[in-house]
């Protein structure tokens, strides 16, 4: 696979689940469909699962690759644009703009650069590592898991519109673990491998970052269900 295969994917039947190495192109995995599997064992380029909407990504560094996945930027800029569902896990860090608008997909990533989730309006992020700076703005919908180890997110993030809280509900700690879980076995990420097996103390050191008009509405759709 080359950078020269673009929108690697986006053509496939239902039911396909491929295995690949090598750089992906721009767009690779591009609209994804439910039932679709993409693993990449290699980088991809920009626009990495640019409207994904059920399939799963997942993309981790090629085998001979040396050094610490989560040190090395292994996607390009605004992965996962568009995103409406599905799932995509990153073996390492992920450049600008990852997840805007994103509305419905599932993505863990160990790190992001600047103005990750921008305009997000729905779906789950986990960033296991650093973020860039002006994180979160615009976001409407959705919530992010970001897993601050040296206490310094809260100065890169816009809180225009979003809260940034500890992880206190036992049922979202157990969601969270669950993701980071998968995480690992499709992607054998070190870094998912230690915070799982130091969960006691790791699990403290994530913040929720959730829009407060959408934490209103979840919890006034929640009493009328009650």
């Amino acid at each position: 696979l080359t950078t020269a295969d673009r929108a690697f994917g986006t053509t496939l039947p239902g039911g396909a689940d491929i295995e690949v190495s090598g750089c992906g192109g721009q767009a690779f995995g591009a609209f994804l469909r439910q039932g679709q599997k993409i693993t990449l064992h290699g980088e991809a380029n920009d626009y990495l699962g640019k409207g994904l909407s059920g399939g799963i990504l997942s993309v981790s560094p090629a085998r001979e690759q040396a050094g610490k996945p989560e040190e090395n930027v292994i996607a390009g800029n605004v992965a996962l644009y568009g995103a409406t569902g599905g799932e995509c896990y990153v073996c390492g860090i992920a450049g600008e703009r990852f997840c805007v608008r994103n509305s419905g997909a599932l993505a863990v990533v160990e790190g992001v650069g600047d103005h990750g989730c921008e305009y997000m309006t729905g779906g789950r992020v986990v960033v296991l590592g650093k973020v860039g700076r002006n994180f979160a703005a615009g976001m409407s919908g959705g919530i992010v898991y970001v897993y601050d180890a040296d206490g310094t997110f809260a100065q890169l993030c816009n809180t225009e519109m979003v809260l940034l809280e500890p992880l206190d509900d036992p049922y979202e700690a157990v969601l969270l673990k669950k993701w980071i879980g998968q995480h690992v076995r499709r992607t054998r990420s070190p870094l998912g491998r230690r915070l799982l097996d130091e969960w006691g103390a790791a699990s403290g050191r994530f913040v929720r970052v959730i829009p407060a008009q959408y934490k209103r509405l979840m919890a006034q759709h929640d009493k009328e269900e009650a």
